[in-house]
């Protein structure tokens, strides 16, 4: 299953169907209405003729599409969650297109104008539900002739993993078990179906091309043991799930993906739903764009203030660790003399002799942090969401808080709730209390959370308060 081919596939189709949609609903007001299409049809600008909106219209309607997170996981998306997404996308460009646009003719009547709405939301949402549901049909026949499927791993081979391999067999139509991984001498399974242990887990991943694995251990296991084998999984682009134990199921994250399969957890999967992922990339898009432009300025003023101030670069490289547990390069501007760790990293502190002069402030109103808008934009960071940690202090932490491997299921931030309530951290321990703010953060994603955030955040800068 190809997932570029497939969301290029829906974005044709959703072109396709808002360009009959637009002729269809200017035959119907040439029809009902006696409207001349070629000559008094005007969009905001009089300019505009018929022909260009046949460009802007499907633009604006596979934007709304993005906008309300259809393109996210659509592989996985259910006969229903087309038909509500549908409606909604569908509602909300009717809405638009009477709004925004200049229709000389819907001031006839008001009983024309909502007619005219209630056509155009009935033509775009059947033309747009037809050929997505034709493609849905594919997708689901291709599941079922095993054309496509889901490679399904299971780590364990007690009880439970025993149990979760028969309810896969036997109700999960999209995905083929491939084998059981050992962790452990107890074996319930028949011994032809362990493909190996976890030293071999690379390998067992690759052969078998597996897309998804269940961390099924039973009940008697160690929580750090659950922990260690998530982190060692994260590497590989795979889908994550555990089976639950009483506190995910009180606390609500357990989730049931299929009625006849015990809930899981999944770990690979925000907490945000797929509009709101979408929303939220898209002004991280905007934000971080229009920021670099508008502080161009200053970018251009501290980097002659850096390099004026001590030796060395303007800006400053260093490894961090991302979504997925993936490694990326972010980007600050320069705060401390050159050889400061000398290969031995070392956290900083408020009266830090590392930093230079133009360093202070620039670290006091987090100046410095300007130039990780880059990284926002390429789509390494977010706006708002966990700061990333170096390898180093990661293995640090998980000795202590094994459980910091759930934060690779976002991408990292720029601010977040645990910056802001502990600021710069200049030892484990207060690494490990901003981790524990950034998981409950993170379970409680949403945009009015993270305005809330950005706000805390502008007040952090406006008064000084960076370290």
């Amino acid at each position: 299953m190809n997932k570029n081919r497939l969301f290029l596939k829906y974005i044709l189709f959703d072109i396709l169907a808002a360009l009959l949609v637009w002729v269809a609903f200017f035959i119907f007001r040439k029809l009902i209405n006696d409207i001349e299409i070629f000559d008094s049809f005007r969009i905001l600008v009089p300019n505009y003729d018929y022909f260009s909106s046949l460009i802007l219209f499907p633009f604006c309607c596979v934007f709304v599409h993005y906008l309300a997170g259809f393109y996210l996981n659509s592989q996985h998306k259910t006969r229903i969650s087309v038909i509500l997404s549908t409606i909604s996308s569908s509602a909300i460009i009717s809405v638009s297109v009477f709004f925004a646009l200049k229709l000389g003719d819907v001031i006839v009547s008001y009983e024309y104008f909502y007619f005219s709405l209630l056509v155009l939301f009935g033509l775009l949402f059947c033309f747009t539900f037809l050929f997505r549901d034709i493609i849905f049909s594919q997708i689901q026949h291709n599941y079922k002739t095993k054309k496509w499927t889901i490679n399904t791993l299971i780590i364990g081979t007690g009880d439970n993993a025993k149990k979760i391999g028969d309810d896969i067999e036997k109700y999960a139509q999209q995905n083929t078990l491939k084998g059981f991984v050992s962790t452990s001498n107890k074996a319930k399974v028949a011994n032809e179906r362990i493909v190996g242990n976890l030293s071999q887990i690379a390998s067992i991943i690759e052969n078998l091309d597996i897309q998804e694995t269940i961390v099924a251990l039973d009940n008697d296991a160690e929580e750090k043991e659950l922990f260690n084998i998530i982190n060692l999984l994260y590497r590989f682009n795979i889908e994550i799930q555990f089976t639950p134990r009483l506190f995910e199921i009180l606390i609500g994250s357990a989730k049931i993906s299929k009625l006849e399969i015990s809930p899981l957890v999944c770990i690979t999967k925000s907490s945000m739903s797929d509009w709101e992922a979408s929303v939220k990339r898209f002004f991280d898009i905007v934000i971080s764009f229009v920021s670099l432009l508008v502080l161009s300025p200053f970018i251009f003023y501290f980097s002659i203030k850096i390099k004026r101030d001590s030796k060395g670069p303007v800006f400053y490289r260093q490894e961090r660790i991302g979504r997925y547990g993936r490694p990326f390069n972010i980007i600050k501007f320069r705060t401390m003399y050159i050889g400061s760790e000398n290969g031995t990293p070392k956290l900083s502190s408020a009266n830090d002799d590392r930093v230079t002069p133009i360093g202070k402030i620039l670290r006091k109103y987090r100046i410095d942090e300007i130039p990780q808008f880059w990284n926002i934009l390429k789509g390494d960071m977010s706006l708002v969401g966990p700061r990333p940690e170096r390898r180093f202090y990661i293995n640090k932490i998980t000795e202590k808080a094994p459980y910091y491997c759930l934060l690779y299921k976002i991408r990292p931030g720029l601010t977040s709730w645990g910056p802001i309530k502990i600021g710069y951290s200049d030892s484990v321990g207060k690494m490990i209390e901003r981790l524990n703010y950034d998981i409950i953060y993170m379970e409680n994603m949403s945009l009015a959370t993270d305005a809330k955030i950005l706000m805390y955040t502008f007040e952090i800068i406006f008064k000084g308060k960076g370290i």
